[in-house]
């Protein structure tokens, strides 16, 4: 009644049936050790599973640095911005710089022979849209080389292309007297268009940027190269007021012998051109402006929808003489060895490429 079982042995893992003895036993520790032993076991335990957690975590940040290291150093917000941009523009040259401009001519010409139905003439809002899409090129390009120093300069410019333009239409100095004949979108102080920097301030980048290109070497002499970008921001204007009062943009009283324009009007665009030349020419690093524009494609698209645009409605309206500075124009894009046959294939849509 009290004797033993001989087949079940006390060392037996099997010998407690609730359990406790069939747990695993970790082989690192002392089996035979009392609580003592049990908490030291644990601690050390502890401290491997410790050390070992440090070297896993040590080693992923091995290998992530090995991984970032592969990959280049991390892109910034604005190269990602910058590089997206960049190739919207790339894939939509032909769009932005030969469709737009022509469009644009059409409708405006359009407009002032009434050829357009009242929403559609002179639309400010498509105004504005095709001119800040034909803008894109120049803006995209110029980025990269903008800060403190270019958004200063650039935001004297603005004032004072305003300040100008406000002097101007109400002294009629220095341009000779002028009024809008449309509004072209909000109007500040009811006399001067809001997006009057949008027009001005391009097209004088644009010539600025024109001149470093076609000067070389001898752009950097400070009186050449001021005097010639000088010379071509007037250049613009014989090319630009001609149209603008065919069609109507704004009108001259009395009216000039060129072609509606006074004489005053280009000694207005001498003295506002020197301004704004030599804002832009303290603006930039010019090292790096000129890098950047040698190295990206589209810098001068704008400068191309200008002479397409303005070109083509000079020519229409046959203002034969400023059509003929628009040529001169493209003489001088021809100059810069980025606009050929071939440059103008690889911004043809695909399916036009093999006809």
């Amino acid at each position: 009644m009290g004797s033993e079982d001989p087949t079940r042995s006390p060392s037996s893992p099997k010998a407690d049936t609730d359990g406790d003895a069939g747990t695993d036993v970790n082989p690192g520790a002392d089996v035979n050790a009392g609580p003592d032993g049990d908490a030291d076991s644990r601690r050390h335990a502890r401290e491997r599973d410790g050390v070992a957690g440090d070297r896993r975590e040590r080693d992923g940040e091995d290998d992530a640095s090995k991984t970032r290291g592969s990959r280049g150093p991390t892109e910034t917000t604005r190269e990602t911005v910058q590089r997206r941009l960049e190739a919207l523009v790339r894939e939509n040259r032909f769009t932005i710089a030969v469709v737009f401009p022509v469009v644009g001519a059409v409708t405006l010409v359009g407009s002032a022979e009434g050829a357009l139905p009242a929403p559609l003439a002179y639309n400010p809002l498509f105004i504005l849209f095709g001119t800040l899409v034909m803008r894109s090129p120049l803006v995209v390009a110029l980025l990269p080389t903008v800060d403190r120093r270019a958004v200063g300069f650039l935001g004297l410019l603005t004032a004072y292309t305003y300040a100008i333009e406000l002097v101007g239409v109400r002294t009629d100095w220095p341009y000779g007297a002028f009024e809008y004949g449309i509004r072209l979108g909000p109007m500040v102080g009811g006399d001067v268009p809001l997006a009057l920097p949008l027009f001005f301030v391009p097209l004088v980048l644009n010539a600025y940027l024109l001149t470093l290109l076609v000067l070389r070497d001898r752009a950097a002499s400070v009186v050449p190269r001021l005097l010639a970008a000088i010379a071509a921001v007037v250049a613009v204007d014989l090319v630009l007021d001609p149209g603008a009062v065919a069609i109507g943009f704004w009108e001259y009283v009395p009216p000039g012998g060129y072609y509606g324009v006074p004489r005053s009007n280009y000694w207005g665009w001498l003295l506002s051109g020197t301004v704004a030349v030599v804002l832009v020419d303290r603006a930039f690093d010019r090292a790096v402006l000129l890098e950047r524009v040698r190295t990206c494609e589209f810098a001068l698209d704008d400068l191309v929808s200008f002479v397409l645009l303005w070109g083509a409605i000079d020519v229409l309206y046959g203002n034969w003489l400023a059509a003929g500075v628009a040529g001169l124009f493209c003489l001088g894009l021809f100059r810069t060895n980025r606009y050929d046959l071939a440059m103008l294939m690889t911004v043809l849509p695909e399916r036009w490429r093999g006809r």
